[in-house]
This record gives C-alpha cells, sequence and structure tokens, in this order.
C-alpha cells in the first residue's frame, strides 16, 4: 500500500496541516512563486515515486491562480511517478454556472471538472450543486462530496442557547433543516424573491415568533451576503435577541463580512473550508476520515 503524503496549496496549508495530523503522515507546503511576467512557478516539496499524494487546495481566494497551481502540482506528482493523486477542494470553484443562462455563454463547472482530470480523485466539502444531483455526475473521476452538518451542529449545539434556524431561501434550507435535525430545534425557510444579484426581498413566517429567541441562520456560501442582511433585517424586526450567521464557506465578496455586522449580526462563523478569522468550525476530520 502506497504511503501518504499531504501538500498544502496556497490556500489551504493550515487545514492541511491539520489533516496529516490526524491521518499521522507526513505534511509539506507546496513550493510556489510567481515569475515577473505572471507566469506560476511550482516545486513539490518532496520525493512522491510511488506515494499517494493528498493535495489539498481551496479555489478562493483567486480561483484562476489556484487552479493552475492544482493542475500544475497534480500533473507534476504524476509525471514523478506517484501512484495516486487526491485533490482534496474544500471550497470547489466555478460550480455555479452549470447551464448556458444565455446564449453562447461558457457553461463553466463541466470544463473545470475536465481539467481536474489531472488529478485520479477529488474530494469537496459541501459543493455548491443545484441541477446536477452529485459532484459525480460531472467528473470523469472518483468524486466524492462531503458535508460540514455534523461539526456546524456540533458547534451550536455547543455555544447557542435555545437556537432557532433559519434558512435563507430553498437551495440553503438542505442544509438547516438537516442541521435543525440533528440538535432537535424549530426550523423554518424564507421566501426569497431576486430582483438582481445584489436585490432581494425576504418574507418570514415562524409559528412561535423570533422574539428574544437566538436565531441561526445557515447557507452554504456566504458570497455577497445580500440574502442573509434581508433575513437579519427581518429578524431584528421580530425582535430576536441574538444574530449568528453561519456560512460553510466564508467567500465575502463586496466587503460582506463588515455588510453583515453593520446590517446587526451578533456574530458570523464559518467552516475552514476557506481560511478565515471566522474560521471558528474546523472540517479537518471530516476530510481525514474520507481520506482513511
Amino acid at each position: 500500500m502506497a504511503k501518504k503524503i499531504v501538500f498544502g496549496g496556497t490556500n489551504s496549508k493550515e487545514l492541511a496541516k491539520k489533516i496529516a495530523k490526524k491521518l499521522k503522515v507526513p505534511y509539506a507546503a507546496l513550493i510556489v512563486d510567481h515569475f515577473p511576467d505572471g507566469e506560476t512557478y511550482l516545486r513539490l516539496p518532496m520525493d512522491v515515486k510511488g506515494k499517494e499524494v493528498v493535495l489539498v487546495e481551496s479555489m478562493h481566494p483567486n480561483p484562476d491562480v489556484i487552479m493552475v497551481e492544482t493542475i500544475f502540482a497534480a500533473r507534476t506528482a504524476k509525471e514523478l511517478g506517484a501512484k495516486k493523486v487526491i485533490i482534496v477542494a474544500p471550497y470547489l470553484a466555478y460550480l455555479r454556472q452549470d447551464k448556458r443562462f444565455h446564449p453562447r455563454e461558457c457553461k463553466s463547472n463541466t470544463i473545470m471538472s475536465a481539467l481536474m482530470t489531472c488529478g485520479d480523485e477529488i474530494i469537496a466539502v459541501d459543493p455548491h450543486i443545484q441541477r446536477i444531483k452529485k459532484l459525480q455526475d460531472i467528473f470523469k473521476i472518483k468524486a466524492k462530496q462531503l458535508t460540514s452538518n455534523r461539526e456546524i451542529a456540533k458547534y451550536i449545539k455547543k455555544n447557542i442557547k435555545n437556537p432557532v434556524i433559519l434558512g435563507p431561501d430553498w437551495e440553503s434550507f438542505q442544509w438547516a433543516e438537516k442541521i435543525a435535525k440533528m440538535i432537535k430545534v424549530e426550523v423554518t425557510v424564507l421566501r426569497k424573491k431576486r430582483y438582481t444579484a445584489r436585490h432581494v426581498k425576504i418574507k418570514l413566517k415562524i409559528k412561535n415568533g423570533l422574539k428574544g429567541r437566538n436565531v441561526v441562520i445557515i447557507d452554504d456560501i456566504i458570497s455577497s451576503g445580500h440574502t442573509m442582511i434581508e433575513v437579519i433585517k427581518q429578524a431584528k424586526k421580530m425582535k430576536s435577541k441574538s444574530i449568528t450567521c453561519i456560512g460553510v464557506h466564508g467567500v465575502f465578496a463586496e466587503n460582506a463580512y463588515k455588510k453583515l455586522k453593520k446590517a446587526g449580526a451578533t456574530r458570523i462563523i464559518t467552516t475552514n473550508t476557506i481560511q478565515r478569522p471566522t474560521s471558528k468550525i474546523d472540517i479537518s476530520g471530516i476530510i481525514a476520515d474520507a481520506l482513511k
């Protein structure tokens, strides 16, 4: 059986180190630099011949640059005799554009998946898939999708008393409902009407109201934050005691963190699929379990 080694990419060094520690295998960071013209220079930090290489690369920030880094690292490992290359993409980019919404558009999810054939297997955490049933449907290599639900449920149970969980829309409700069931608390979904990428209207109906209650808003990605901001406004109107926003992936585009705090979020928590100051929920354990 080939011995595993874990390499941490530019965005995932800390997470990769934790995964390696849990697996009790060697860890090293990829050696990455850029030439004056912007091209990527990459070198593997140790010999990979006959070994199983686990390449941990979260594709945010700078998804374009990181995708090239991932392809270079995986292909180099294969060229140098790695027995197997597993790409772990805690946050996997380019999944949203899964159809041609307008004529001649790039369907980027299938192109991304074709590029990822540089590895033998890919593992992603809570991938943002909507119109496809599972990750394996778009990949020609083995594809596993993991969920952080268990770790988020543990965090809520430990840190928030008598929570009521809200899913900002039907897409996010799958996460909210499963987590609520794990810790046996009330959950509801909000009715959302999106006018533009930044203009969203929310309607909230909940049996026992929110007055004096600890609200937890759960979504898979906190990107621009506009959906969550509308939910926060509704929760404040209904006089909730506290408002905790939890996202699996903390993208925080367009100063979303500051906007959420300004809107009235008591705290904002994410997992460490993308390393942020908000990354209070560690998912290295679920990835290590999947790699065992």
